[in-house]
């Protein structure tokens, strides 16, 4: 097995994920009007919104003292996923890559309320007049590396035997 220090070369995706989020954040903020979508398909179209809370909006219609609350609870768990790939060999890269994408999300996410005070979001995908809530890289990327993670406690590698080293 190798030493769990090596599973922080996985960080690089997460400072991919966190050039991204930030690049097209700062193109949508540079490039759109608030709340005026701009169709890109009949299911797709970039829209400007801020979100004061978390996912799908959740606390958004608070005081504001969720911002300090998801600034604390994002760094908290940034600092558990470090720790997690700092100090425990994890086998399966698609667990490293799930904890390294939410990472990058959620780093992205806190840059946004700290500076601004919101989230930046502008996916907006829609159908039969039914939106999914606006969301951004940092969103997908969190959401990804959720699911990476889930998959592989769902469907674990198998580990090679003894029997299969004699082969």
């Amino acid at each position: 097995m190798r030493r769990p220090v090596t599973n922080l070369r996985w960080l690089w995706l997460s400072l991919g994920v966190l050039v991204a989020d930030q690049l097209t954040k700062w193109a949508a903020l540079a490039g759109l009007a608030y709340a005026r979508p701009v169709e890109i398909l009949p299911f797709f179209n970039l829209t400007l919104l801020y979100n004061t809370g978390a996912a799908f909006s959740f606390l958004a219609d608070h005081d504001g003292w969720q911002r300090w609350f998801f600034v604390f609870l994002a760094v908290v768990i940034v600092a558990a996923l470090l720790a997690w790939l700092f100090f425990v060999a994890i086998p399966d890269c698609r667990i490293k890559a799930g904890i390294a994408a939410i990472i990058g999300g959620a780093v992205g996410n806190v840059i946004d309320r700290v500076a601004y005070g919101h989230v930046v979001d502008f996916l907006d995908f829609h159908w039969a007049g039914w939106h999914w809530p606006a969301f951004n890289i940092a969103d997908a990327a969190i959401t990804i590396g959720v699911i990476l993670i889930i998959w592989a406690e769902l469907r674990p590698q198998r580990q090679p035997s003894a029997s299969d080293d004699r082969r």
